[in-house]
């Protein structure tokens, strides 16, 4: 199997990506009523929401589904067939699915190690795409699906959602008002029940109808087992972010967001994988703080996957998950995506508070319609900076080093195994699949 190093694989958004050119040319949407037809890629989990909310919208028709395992596919067809308003084609293939000219745009919920390529994929074909979280699986390929973006003109949305609930936009404007007086720190927490994985055996061939080498596509190619599969990749580091940057980059954009910050210049992060003796090589326990010298600000972001105790004062003994903001006149508490609460002065008297729903879906749709990339509400820009936060954590971590980060350059300059693991340039990657497709 040929190699090529990481330059090759994504030569750059101005070239071509595996002999991916621009297929067509920008879409036209003058007609407010003109219908959307998009195509969805990875369907078992988190795709079949993006089935549900496309396909209920009147402006807006599912025509295609991608799944490398044939089975989910089969399974779509039948259980969201109230979803497909007409016939709809379907592909294990992803580049096969991009070469359809009457495709508009692309919704893309794989494997974290597909997100940024697929993206950048759709922005040379033509179609704007909803990229799901986090956008990347290493800061180089992120900002790569950001310059791509740009350059094509493409409507790319990232699959933090709680940035299109209006309560979001409030305590956001709060934060920047004043309403708790001089943000100074903010925390996120990611405190989710996860059990243990177990461990599973190699096999000698992934099941019947799975198309394994897709699913691999730039990643190591290592042998078939069911925890490197379904759901539990994102427990290892070739596909995965960890919780940091599965459920935890929710809260890590809200955190960033409201702090009104980027990447640091700074970065320390301690944790380990605690209780369990199974086949994860993430942590389920992490720390990380990230320090912001020239706002005089600072970011700590905890992982925890066990008993915990209630910091959010949610009331209930579930996940806790959310952020607080602490000021020098109140603290502010978001649970969940959608809501938050205000405290005020030393007593911690109750401030304001709202909790609403969001819908990034919708608004996806109505920028592709508009072209006014301005008005998405998660933008890729900021789940590129947002994801980059996770990806400096993970690092951190795994090298057991404060990092020193150029946060306009997106390097870490003075450690070179940092700045490998953020840029993946020490990693491999083969062709995408058993036999390149051209186009």
């Amino acid at each position: 199997m040929e190699q090529n190093n990481r330059r090759t694989f994504l030569k750059s958004t101005t070239g071509t990506v595996i002999g991916f050119g621009v297929l067509s040319g920008l879409k036209s949407f003058g007609d407010a009523n003109q219908v959307v037809r998009i195509g969805v890629a990875g369907i078992r989990g988190r795709g079949r929401s993006h089935i549900e909310a496309f396909g209920a919208m009147k402006d807006v028709a599912v025509v295609a589904l991608c799944d490398i395992d044939e089975s989910v596919l089969k399974q779509r067809l039948e259980s969201h067939a109230k979803y497909l308003k007409q016939p709809v084609k379907t592909y294990a293939d992803y580049r096969e699915m991009l070469e359809d000219p009457n495709i508009d745009a692309v919704s893309i919920a794989t494997p974290n190690h597909w997100h940024s390529i697929m993206g950048i994929w759709a922005c040379q074909a033509g179609k704007d795409a909803y990229v799901e979280k986090p956008c990347s699986h290493n800061l180089y390929e992120g900002r790569k699906l950001v310059e791509a973006a740009r350059k094509h003109d493409r409507i790319v949305q990232h699959g933090t959602q709680a940035r299109s609930s209006s309560a979001f936009k409030e305590a956001m404007q709060m934060l920047r008002d004043g309403t708790i007086g001089e943000v100074y720190y903010a925390k996120g927490l990611c405190y989710k029940w996860r059990d243990t994985i177990g461990r599973t055996p190699e096999e000698p061939a992934a099941p019947d109808g799975v198309h394994y080498d897709y699913w691999m596509g730039p990643a190591p190619k290592r042998p078939f087992t069911r925890n490197r599969f379904h759901y539990n990749w994102h427990w290892q580091w070739n596909y995965g972010s960890g919780d940091i940057g599965n459920q935890g980059v929710h809260e890590m954009d809200i955190a960033r967001c409201g702090l009104g910050v980027g990447l640091p210049k700074v970065a320390q992060a301690a944790g380990g994988h605690f209780m369990f003796d199974d086949d994860q090589e993430t942590p389920n326990t992490l720390v990380a703080t990230f320090k912001y010298p020239d706002e005089n600000k600072m970011l700590v972001f905890e992982v925890r996957h066990w008993i915990t105790n209630d910091e959010l004062l949610l009331g209930g003994k579930d996940n806790v998950i959310g952020d607080v903001f602490l000021g020098s006149k109140g603290i502010m508490i978001t649970n969940g995506y959608f809501g938050y609460k205000v405290f005020l002065g030393k007593e911690r008297t109750p401030g304001p508070a709202n909790h609403s729903n969001g819908d990034p879906f919708t608004n996806f749709i109505q920028c592709v319609k508009s072209r006014k990339r301005e008005d998405l509400d998660a933008e890729i820009l900021e789940g590129h900076l947002s994801a980059g936060l996770c990806h400096l954590a993970n690092a951190a971590y795994r090298l057991e080093s404060t990092l020193h980060f150029d946060p306009e350059k997106e390097r870490c300059l003075d450690n070179r195994k940092a700045d490998a693991i953020l840029q993946d340039k020490d990693r491999h990657y083969r062709n995408p699949y058993t036999v390149p497709k051209k186009i």
